[in-house]
């Protein structure tokens, strides 16, 4: 663990989202270390995805502040500043050009100027290729890189998304159940992925399978009511009872 907020990458102190007299947070607080995946469970309203929603800007906060990177507030930032100083989402749908190549995609996701100009007098250079075929690799497409991405498989879609956010070279990355609908093998591809992106950058996972949270994870956040229920690896979170407690009956921690 850090020993000081300095040491972490981003830090939420006292988050609260208030909706009139609904909290979708109510003082959750968070902290995320370098090169670390980091799991959030909690049953369904526990208000996962509104905090993946405040990290990416799409909603803001009541109270609270987020600190990211050496200190830099980012509570008030638009969703594209957010994007642009290496906080990256992916959804739960895959959001891709299905006519397009898997290769295509990628090079449009690439950290470039994004101005009109920019783009019509763009020329690829030989270590764009580079990082292009790389990322294909990583994500297991390399053999479907000319391939319409509209024809991947589910997973293969999930993955295409996954590396084209990769292409932004975020510092953190923001993922909505990522195996949902997935095979037992891409689940496992999955799973093997995250291993191998976070030598580059931090995760957060939202995520309801606790096989996939119990074989992957390092540390787990368990939300409960937009409040922070407890934390620690998964065998510390199994043994605590006020865990127990909010999933009684569900059989989705042991």
């Amino acid at each position: 663990m850090p020993t000081s907020q300095q040491a972490n990458l981003l830090n939420c102190e006292d988050i609260t989202v208030q909706f009139g007299d609904f909290k979708a947070l109510n003082h959750f607080s968070f902290e995320l270390e370098h090169r670390e995946l980091h799991f959030l469970i909690g049953p369904n309203g526990a208000g996962k995805t509104t905090f993946l929603d405040v990290l990416c800007g799409l909603t803001k906060v009541t109270k609270g502040n987020i600190t990211f990177e050496k200190d830099k507030s980012i509570k008030d930032m638009p969703e594209y500043e957010i994007a642009r100083n290496g906080i990256g989402r992916k959804f739960q749908a895959p959001s891709i050009f299905p006519r397009l190549s898997v290769k295509d995609n990628l090079e449009l996701s690439m950290k470039q100027k994004k101005g009109i100009w920019d783009i019509l007098r763009a020329t690829l250079k030989n270590e764009d290729k580079e990082r292009i075929d790389s990322q294909l690799e990583t994500i297991g497409l390399t053999e479907e890189a000319m391939q319409e991405a509209g024809s991947l498989s589910h997973g293969q879609k999930q993955w295409l998304e996954i590396g084209m956010v990769m292409m932004q070279e975020p510092q953190v990355l923001l993922l909505d159940e990522p195996i949902a609908g997935m095979t037992e093998e891409e689940e496992e591809k999955t799973g093997d992925l995250l291993t191998k992106l976070r030598e580059d950058c931090s995760i957060v996972v939202v995520e309801h399978d606790m096989d996939f949270v119990r074989e992957y994870s390092e540390r787990v956040t368990v939300m409960h009511e937009g409040a922070l229920l407890s934390e620690g690896t998964m065998q510390e979170i199994q043994a605590n009872d006020m865990v127990k407690e909010v999933y009684l009956g569900q059989g989705r921690v042991s």
